[in-house]
């Protein structure tokens, strides 16, 4: 157990049935920092976080948050940490206010003496105070929940995958904020599967099938990319798809929006620089360029499929 570390997971493993959701997972999150966890839906994220929260049991492994041990240590764990999952769980028929007194209640506390924490989340969402949070958008959902769990002043904050499904200024304006509750000393684990959000966190983890695949500051884990990508742009991308597939293999070649991701070796200039001369049709546009962070988990992933 090291001091410095706002949460500390050590080989931590679980299973429902014959469904390993965790697999030996360890990592380390700074006092003050934001770790995010990247991965698709069914990695394991949720699972770790009910087990960092108290609320499941590992069945192998130890976790310790604030210095405290998650098994041995779950009360006082419960008292220092607040929670937003993946769903709204707040109550929906009470407003926003009852919704937030009651948490306060919860933990002893009240919102006049806790207010200057949530001050500038709240204000958002204060002129709404007396509608029912069952009737609020998906971005005035977000504010109240992160609201209703900061509202005890943890010192961890969880927060799983809490900008699933609002829109892109709301997503915005949340990790705004986040980055000043981080500066005011929380340490912030939050889980997403949206890759571009990795590049806003401190250090981040990729999870795939329950295990940990890396785990590093997000510039250096782009820096850790193996061989070379090309950035391929054409007006028949599907075509374009198949065909290079086909000369390439399956997991050579990606589609984001509207281009072409294809990894290789420095040769690989040479082959498509061939293959859009012999494609005339495709309308071809061939740029050697720096991958990013979405890349490097395409390529871990297919590490570990391999191995």
């Amino acid at each position: 157990m090291n001091g410095n570390f706002g949460i500390e997971v050590l080989g931590l493993s679980k299973s429902f049935g014959k469904t390993k959701a965790l697999k030996n997972v360890s990592l380390e999150v700074e006092k003050g920092t934001i770790f995010g966890l990247i991965g698709p839906d069914g990695a394991g994220k949720s699972t770790l976080f009910r087990i960092l929260t108290t609320l499941y049991l590992p069945d192998s492994g130890e976790a310790f948050v604030s210095g405290l041990h998650c098994v041995k240590n779950y009360k006082e764990i419960r008292k220092r940490v607040g929670y937003m999952p993946g769903r709204f769980s707040l109550y929906q028929d009470l407003t926003v206010e009852e919704n937030l007194n009651f948490y306060a209640s919860v933990f002893k506390t009240t919102v006049k003496e806790n207010y200057h924490l949530i001050k500038d989340i709240y204000q958002q969402i204060e002129p709404f105070k007396n509608r029912r949070a069952g009737n609020l958008s998906g971005g005035m959902k977000q504010k109240l929940a992160l609201s209703c769990a900061l509202v005890h002043r943890p010192e961890v904050l969880f927060l799983d995958e809490p900008t699933t499904g609002v829109d892109a200024v709301s997503r915005k304006e949340f990790w705004e904020m986040l980055k000043e509750l981080k500066n005011s000393g929380i340490t912030i684990l939050v889980s997403t599967p949206y890759m571009d959000e990795a590049m806003l966190c401190d250090r981040t983890g990729f999870i795939q099938n329950g295990s940990v695949l890396k785990t590093g500051i997000p510039e250096s884990i782009i820096d850790d990319f193996q061989g070379e990508m090309f950035s391929v742009t054409t007006s028949k991308p599907q075509v374009t798809v198949k065909l290079l597939s086909e000369e390439l293999g399956e997991n050579t070649v990606f589609r984001f929006g509207g281009e072409l991701h294809v990894y290789g070796n420095p040769s690989m200039e040479i082959f498509l620089k061939a293959f859009k001369e012999s494609h005339p049709g495709l309308n071809l546009e061939i740029h050697h360029t720096r991958p990013g962070i979405e890349d490097c988990f395409i390529q871990l992933m297919k590490s570990n499929n391999e191995s």
